[in-house]
């Protein structure tokens, strides 16, 4: 008898922080992933494909799943890790910076979830990367909202989809230690060491996000899983 192949994931973002760190994850579990990022991941991995794409040009998405994905390949798996923020205080906010941040985190998982659930067999997962910050932040109001609608998506795609046992999460990582967190974009809220005294691991959220898409996590759907190293106990 053959054996099975290993199972595939497409994970967006997968060149850098936390997308990078989930796709480490999973090569070493022994899945195959497909990569989608503006650039190559460095892992240089056989069981990494990778293809260039601007996840902020969400109608570009359909062209580059075809060529990612040729024929009508399953996935058992998707996780949209692709994100940026830009933090400013009311009275300074960017518009084009707050459009940007939504292509990248609500309306590309829309174009890609959409596109590729017909490959997604029973029992598959999604997960959305999201952030604690979804709470609410100061300074952050436009990143906050964009992340915000993360858990609703999830929620509702969770309802959609239960009668298929295909799992919808949002994973919300606190400051985690990532080129992100550096970006001189972000400059106006730095950020804060949580109570724990230390910021998140990229290989902590990626251990989480294996954990939702392996066997033991498939009776978790429509919640977002918050990580923040504390930060949520101050007041």
């Amino acid at each position: 008898m053959s054996p099975s192949p290993p199972p595939h994931a497409l994970v967006t973002g997968a060149s850098s922080g936390i997308g990078a760190a989930i796709t480490d994850r999973l090569l070493t579990d022994g899945w195959r992933v497909t990569a989608l990022s503006r650039t190559e991941p460095d892992q240089g991995h056989p069981a990494l494909t990778w293809r260039p794409v601007d996840l902020a040009a969400p109608a570009g998405l359909d062209q580059a799943i075809a060529a990612a994905l040729p024929g009508n390949a399953p996935l058992d798996a998707v996780v949209h890790a692709a994100g940026m923020q830009a933090s400013a205080p009311l009275g300074e906010l960017n518009a084009a910076a707050g459009e940007r941040m939504w292509r990248v985190h609500v309306q590309a998982a829309t174009v890609l979830l959409d596109a590729l659930l017909h490959r997604i067999p029973d029992g598959g997962r999604i997960v959305l990367l999201g952030s604690r910050t979804a709470a609410g932040v100061p300074g952050k109001s436009q990143y906050a909202a964009t992340k915000a609608a993360l858990p609703a998506l999830a929620r509702a795609w969770a309802a959609e989809l239960a009668p298929r046992a295909i799992t919808v999460n949002v994973v919300a990582p606190g400051p985690t230690d990532t080129p992100m967190l550096h970006d001189p974009a972000r400059a106006a809220t730095p950020p804060r060491t949580p109570a724990l005294g230390r910021l998140v691991r990229p290989a902590e959220v990626a251990a989480l996000t294996a954990f939702l898409l392996g066997p033991d996590g498939g009776s978790v759907t429509g919640q977002q899983l918050v990580m923040c190293g504390g930060a949520s106990l101050a007041s």
